[in-house]
């Protein structure tokens, strides 16, 4: 009964520190509750996430103000179109050694910190983009046939414009699948827009307290994984993977017409993932079929491909995510 005890205590101090560091970061940033919740599930998962939305909606300043809320390393990289893959990773540089000899000695790159915010990643080039495929994907960086291994915990936290395309570079299908998470950052309504004036325009500052470190962060990490999710909810969450596949028998119309390409396993992977942090956020221990659904969309929203009469027709990823979940419910699954 003592060990049942302890790990529900443990549960519950895990779920109230993660209660902390969301207050914390609404002292500063004003609405935007379901986007500062999916970014936060996306960390404790230990996953990264792209960010986007219309420009100055507030993107780059949510992540400073969650970097200023965790006891973390940060780093900002403003991507442009000339930025080279050595600006992100670091380099091999010569230096003289004690005996005036020159070696080559690495020099880290912005990209050894804990939370990197790639601020409008779809600005750089292809080259330079793919330099952070081995970093998000393996948590280390080869530079000259030397591999470094990177911080932990380590969050890739991107933003980028959706509407401003004029020198931008659409990021490949394999980076965008190494996001555990894709979030849209909505207008904020009138009231909103009237706090943010007040809390911008006045002479106050808000000053962020640091709520927990790395350490913390990496103990809740394993946390969410201990969270328990069912047979039945894990069959659920297959059934969901599957029917954003086109070529699968039980897809709904819309995925058959549209789609070109649904979701893989790490796709999959992600969304238990996510769904086991909602779970602990909520103070649960185990996962529902409305954590699944909750996080279904950010999930998987950027892992389906559309094809070209999906993309000309308009229809959105979330609609088409939101038919594959009514058809596996429909068809009973899990339940």
């Amino acid at each position: 009964m003592s060990d049942i005890n302890e790990i529900e205590r443990k549960f519950i101090a895990g779920a109230e520190k993660m209660a902390n560091v969301r207050q914390e970061i609404k002292k500063f940033i004003v609405g935007q509750e379901e986007v500062i919740d999916q970014v936060l599930w996306s960390i404790f998962s230990g996953g990264h996430a792209l960010l986007e939305g219309l420009p100055g909606l507030g993107k780059t300043m949510l992540i400073k103000t969650i970097s200023e809320s965790l006891s973390l390393a940060f780093s900002r990289i403003q991507f442009t179109p000339d930025l080279m893959p050595a600006d992100i990773t670091g380099t091999m540089i010569l230096q003289p050694d004690e005996q005036g000899r020159q070696r080559f000695k690495f020099h880290e790159g912005p990209l050894f910190s804990n939370i990197v915010l790639a601020d409008e990643i779809n600005r750089a080039t292809p080259k330079t983009q793919s330099a952070l495929l081995e970093a998000m994907g393996e948590r280390t960086v080869t530079v000259m046939g030397k591999t470094k291994k990177m911080l932990t915990p380590f969050f890739v936290l991107a933003t980028q414009n959706p509407i401003d395309l004029e020198g931008t570079y659409p990021l490949p299908e394999a980076q965008l699948d190494r996001f555990m998470s894709k979030i849209h950052v909505e207008y904020p309504t009138a009231e909103q827009l009237k706090e943010i004036a007040l809390r911008t325009t006045g002479t106050e500052q808000i000053k962020l307290t640091e709520v927990i470190d790395g350490k913390e962060v990496v103990a809740i990490q394993q946390l969410c994984k201990e969270v328990l999710i069912s047979s039945e909810i894990l069959t659920l969450a297959v059934a969901i993977i599957c029917a954003t596949q086109p070529r699968s028998d039980d897809a709904p119309q819309s995925v058959k017409q549209f789609v070109q390409y649904g979701s893989g396993p790490r796709g999959l992977q992600s969304l238990i993932h996510m769904a086991k942090t909602r779970a602990l956020f909520s103070g649960r221990y185990h996962v529902s079929i409305g954590d699944i659904k909750h996080v279904a969309r950010p999930v998987l929203r950027h892992r389906l491909i559309l094809n070209f009469e999906g993309e000309a027709s308009g229809i959105s990823p979330d609609t088409i995510i939101e038919e594959a979940i009514a058809s596996v419910r429909k068809q009973g699954a899990a339940i």
